[in-house]
């Protein structure tokens, strides 16, 4: 067992019916780091979550969980946020949270004390009194998710944890699984939105169809689509089309085409003997968005609309 490894899965299996929703994930997310799963909707994201947290039990294949091959025996050392959301809404946003606590062990009156430090720090410190019932869905969730942290975890599970937020409040909860790394926890999160994943990953997992498709870094997924030049010529001309790699395309005076593989400097040589010089040119990496249709492929994603 590597005892640097927060959690860990090994070939796991989960069918529901004739349907393998889980075909075999593997994954290995390092302590104190931030791991993303990412995938389209349905991919099985949920499931191998709660597989990994002892929620559900696979059909075959093994995990652990901050070293326990029993994962609810380290439940009270994790913080859980599940896709589906829940707080009693008659209660107050403090007692949310200290109850959260105490279903993991930490003392009411600490809890109630730790609540009201989190809430401020949230920017949420003049709704402690108020029941949820009153809050936007966006504070509910931010008071939930208070609440998966509050007996301070070693490791925090977040399933599509932002979802529904307003960009605001997705500002704050970026803040917050920051904070918490830098607190020692490991994160550990699901979500079919890029931007989060390629601000606040370290490496990830990209599922689909209940499969891995990839693991790494975000750079690394990157690095599977070549990069796209966009250059501007200082003079025009019908054969400078022929010097330039096959699939350039002319847009308003600039061309846009795939780097070769050999990289820029042999053919801004032939452009510049040509006579055709540089007016302007960049350089454009793609994006984890753009890696992501590639990995998953397009057959996936238009599944994912029709569902």
């Amino acid at each position: 067992m590597n005892s640097n490894l927060a959690v860990s899965a090994d070939h796991l299996v989960k069918k529901f019916g004739d349907r393998r929703v889980v075909d075999g994930v593997s994954i290995a997310v390092q302590k104190g780091s931030i791991y993303g799963v990412l995938g389209p909707n349905g991919a099985g994201k949920t499931t191998t979550l709660r597989m990994l947290l002892g929620i559900i039990e696979p059909d075959s294949g093994a995990r652990t969980l901050l070293g326990s091959d029993s994962p609810r025996d380290a439940s009270d050392r994790v913080g859980y946020l599940p896709e589906e959301r829940g707080l009693y809404p008659a209660m107050k946003c403090r007692d949310a949270i200290a109850f959260m606590g105490a279903l993991r062990g930490l003392p009411w009156r600490e809890g109630r004390r730790r609540a009201d430090v989190l809430m401020e720090e949230a920017g949420l410190g003049h709704a402690r009194d108020e029941k949820i019932r009153k809050l936007s869905k966006g504070m509910a969730q931010l008071v939930q998710l208070l609440g998966s942290v509050v007996h301070e975890p070693e490791l925090l599970v977040l399933d599509e944890p932002f979802s529904g937020l307003d960009p605001v409040n997705q500002e704050k909860l970026e803040q917050l699984i920051l904070a918490q790394r830098d607190r020692g926890a490991t994160i550990l999160f699901s979500t079919h939105v890029m931007a989060h994943a390629e601000r606040l990953c370290e490496r990830l997992s990209i599922i689909a169809g209940g499969t891995v498709k990839f693991e790494g870094t975000v750079a690394q997924a990157r690095g599977l689509l070549p990069a796209k030049a966009l250059y501007t010529p200082r003079s025009d001309g019908d054969a400078l089309r022929a010097l330039l790699p096959a699939d350039a395309e002319h847009d308003d005076g600039s061309w846009r085409f795939t780097v070769p593989d050999e990289g820029m400097e042999s053919l801004l040589v032939t452009l510049i003997g040509a006579g055709y010089g540089i007016s302007g040119l960049s350089i454009e990496r793609p994006g984890l968005h753009d890696a992501f249709v590639r990995i998953v492929g397009a057959d996936a994603l238009r599944g994912e609309d029709a569902a």
